[in-house]
Formats: C-alpha cells, sequence, structure tokens
C-alpha cells in the first residue's frame, strides 16, 4: 500500500471511490451526538466489568489453565462469579464447551424442562437453529422427542408483545417462557430491554413458576442493563459474539438463578458432576480479556450499525432498525429485494476482512437453516459474530444481516467496501 498523507487517499487505495468516501464523512458528521451517547454506555458498561473483575479479585494467578478433568480451576471458578456480577444474577456457568449460542440456549431449555412440560416463545418465531432443537422441524434429540410441547405466541404488527395473548397462552403444562432479543432472520425490530422488563413482570405477576429465558445474543452491553436486572431466570448468550470482545476463541454463557443455573451445569457434564468438571485449557486469558474489551468492542460495532443504515438509506433501501431508530442490538439489516444485491454485499465485506479477503462468499445449505445462506465471515475466530460479518437467507426480501467489527474504523471501511461492490455491479448509484 502506498503511503498516504491523507485518509481520502487511504481509501482509495483499498478500493473505495473519492465520492463515495465523501459521502461517509458527510454522514458521520452528523451521527457525532449519538456516537457520544453510546461512548457514555460504553463507560457505564466498561465499569460495571471492571468492578466485577476487582470485587473477585482476579489475578495472574487466574489465567492458568486447567487439564483432564478441570477439578479446582480458579479461573473458570471466578469468571463465572465475573459474569454472575456483570448480569446482576444468583449464579453463572461459563464454559468453553459450550460449543456456540445455540448450544448453549440449547443446553438452558433441555437442562429445564421435562417431559410433559410446554415451552412458550413469547417473541413469535425463535432462531432458525432452535427449530431443530425444539422440534419444530423434526431432529434427532429434540425436546419434542422427549414429550415437551411448544407453542408461540406472536408479536403485535409494531413488534411489540401481546399481553393479551400471552395471559391466555399461559396454560397449566406451561413451564419456561422464551424471549429472543435479538430479529434473527426476520425484519421485525429487536427488543430493548425496558419491553423484555415488561414481559417478565407480566409474566412473573401471572404465573411466578414459569421460568423465563432470554436469548441475549447481539444484545449484551448495547444498553446500560441487561434483563437479568429485570428478573429474567436465565440470560443466555456466545462468547464469540459480544461479551467475548473479539478474544473468546469459543464458549457460551447462562446467568441466571442459582437452581436453573444448577440444571445446566448437571445437563452439561453429567448427574454428580456438574460444573466441578471442564478444563478450560490455558483460554481463560482470552475469555477475562475478552470480557474487559467487550464493552469497548460492541460500541464500535454499534457504531457501524448506524453508519451502514444512513448510508444504505441513502441508496433507497430499506433498513431495520432504520437510520434514525434507538439501537437494542448490534445487528443492522438490509433489505435488497434481490439474490444479486445481498451476494454482492456480502462478497464486499468479504473483500473487507482481514483473513480471506481474497475468496468470494457463495450461498450453502448451513446446517440448522431450512434455506441456503450466505456468509461473509473473514473473522479471526471461525463464525465469531462480533468480528465484522454479514449474512442472510436466500429467499425473500433477500436481507444482509450485517454486524460486528472489532474496531469501527474496520466497520467503516467494510460497509464502504459493500456499496462500492454493489455499485460496481450496478445495483447503486452515488
Amino acid at each position: 500500500m502506498k503511503i498516504c498523507e491523507t485518509a481520502e487517499q487511504a481509501y482509495q487505495n483499498m478500493g473505495i471511490d473519492p465520492a463515495l468516501w465523501n459521502m461517509g464523512e458527510e454522514i458521520l458528521s452528523h451521527l457525532k451526538d449519538r456516537f457520544e451517547k453510546i461512548d457514555e454506555t460504553c463507560e457505564i458498561n466498561q465499569l460495571k466489568v471492571l468492578a466485577a473483575m476487582q470485587k473477585n479479585r482476579i489475578s495472574a494467578e487466574h489465567f492458568n489453565g486447567s487439564t483432564g478433568y478441570g477439578y479446582n480451576d480458579a479461573g473458570r471458578d471466578d469468571l463465572e462469579r465475573v459474569y454472575a456480577d456483570v448480569f446482576h444474577t444468583e449464579d453463572a456457568l461459563v464454559r468453553a464447551q459450550i460449543t456456540c449460542g445455540t448450544h448453549a440456549l440449547s443446553l438452558a431449555l433441555s437442562a429445564n424442562l421435562r417431559p410433559q412440560d410446554e415451552m412458550l416463545s413469547i417473541s413469535g418465531k425463535p432462531y432458525d437453529t432452535l427449530e431443530e432443537v425444539i422440534g419444530i422441524r423434526p431432529s434427532m434429540g429434540s425436546l419434542a422427542e422427549y414429550g415437551v410441547s411448544y407453542r408461540q405466541v406472536e408479536l403485535t404488527k409494531d413488534g411489540s408483545f401481546d399481553f393479551d395473548a400471552i395471559q391466555k397462552a399461559l396454560g397449566p403444562k406451561t413451564r419456561l417462557a422464551a424471549i429472543q432479543r435479538s430479529k434473527g432472520y426476520l425484519t421485525r425490530p429487536s427488543l430493548s430491554v425496558a419491553q423484555i422488563a415488561e414481559a417478565v413482570r407480566f409474566v412473573k405477576d401471572l404465573r411466578p413458576d414459569v421460568i423465563v429465558m432470554v436469548d441475549n445474543c447481539y444484545g449484551e452491553f448495547v444498553d446500560r442493563v441487561e434483563p437479568s436486572d429485570f428478573g429474567a431466570d436465565m440470560t443466555v448468550g456466545s462468547l464469540i459474539k459480544n461479551p467475548g470482545g473479539g478474544l473468546a476463541p469459543m464458549g457460551g454463557y447462562i446467568a441466571g438463578t442459582k437452581a436453573c443455573v444448577s440444571n445446566c451445569a448437571v445437563r452439561l457434564t453429567s448427574p454428580g458432576l456438574g460444573r466441578e468438571v471442564g478444563a478450560s485449557l490455558g483460554i481463560n486469558r482470552s475469555l477475562y480479556q475478552g470480557l474487559f474489551l467487550a464493552p469497548v468492542v460492541t460500541a464500535g460495532a454499534l457504531k457501524g450499525a448506524i453508519f451502514a443504515a444512513n448510508l444504505f438509506e441513502r441508496f433507497g433501501y430499506r433498513c431495520i432498525p432504520d437510520a434514525k431508530q434507538k439501537r437494542q442490538d448490534i445487528i443492522q439489516a438490509i433489505e435488497f429485494g434481490s439474490a444479486e444485491g445481498l451476494i454482492a454485499f456480502c462478497e464486499g465485506i468479504q473483500a473487507a476482512a482481514p483473513v480471506d479477503s481474497y475468496v468470494a462468499p457463495e450461498p450453502w445449505a448451513m446446517p440448522g437453516y431450512d434455506s441456503q445462506v450466505i456468509m461473509a465471515a473473514g473473522a479471526f475466530i471461525q463464525g465469531s459474530s462480533i468480528e465484522l460479518s454479514a449474512d442472510g437467507p436466500l429467499h425473500e426480501p433477500y436481507a444482509a444481516y450485517f454486524q460486528g467489527g472489532l474496531t469501527f474504523a474496520h466497520a467503516k471501511f467494510g460497509i464502504l467496501k459493500a456499496a462500492q461492490r454493489l455499485y460496481e455491479k450496478g445495483l447503486l448509484v452515488f
């Protein structure tokens, strides 16, 4: 790369048209106040994480790993105490053995539901990969195979909880009410913590015995509070999304009541062993440091999402949330209306990556999905959604779901590169 005296020259050397760069700079000049508010939230969350680490007296010894059974792994055990303090819960399970967000959710469900129980989703259709977990799409080992029934209550047209329908749906067999904070592969609004808090209170007032589980993926540290601050029995997520800060190489977490988390620990390992086993294999340092950086990394991803919405609305594409709406997670959906537009966008994101930038993503039958999916993910950690990435199913409305960026500078470049690719294919004009 040539030596550059200006940012414009640097972007031009990386293939960005000067007119597009100037448009991006003009948009950013109007986003300073919004970005300052994001930085304020980041600062509050940073201190929250720091306080939890200091309270639990984290030291260099906590970074040592364990092997085999993993007995007496202080780094692992105290990390779980840190997570419990960050999320203001009685307990937490944070393990490398939880392979992904879907696994964390599957674990939380299967550990706390029994045959003849009912699971009720009160936020409509769950994320695609949970359909086989639940048994909506028949699959080996699903909850349905074990006699757990399932129903769902749709959100209202404006994306709010339908409290009348929830009240009618809560039956004698209902054991667990599930809420999905993020939109998944839908173009509904993501749910705010305030909305979730109201729903948790509503369910608990009617049925204190019902467990409320929140799929918190993509939402951690976006707000100054979490669903667990308002009585959710389990808040569940992946460490290769927001809370891992881009450093966690694997893992998931479940933060909640002692009873629910203990059930999860037993289900993860075996009865009689529970949380006492599970080697950390030398990744403790990455998990601690990733959590420490998570508020800052999440703030950068939020800024990238807002910039993307403002840019692509200029080109006439529908964005969810739109350019002005408050953010509830790090995901930005952009509807392209055609397979060509979705594929070109993902090609641009891939071309902006530090890893595998030279390859072109192609749609394929990803495990757990009912249609082909294209995914751009040139990441240091495979599948890490807190890193710059974009994906979407190849069906109407051909929406790309953009998220991440370990730094805002990288997110900004990725968004411009995606627009550049669409321009080169004649799919937008600037």
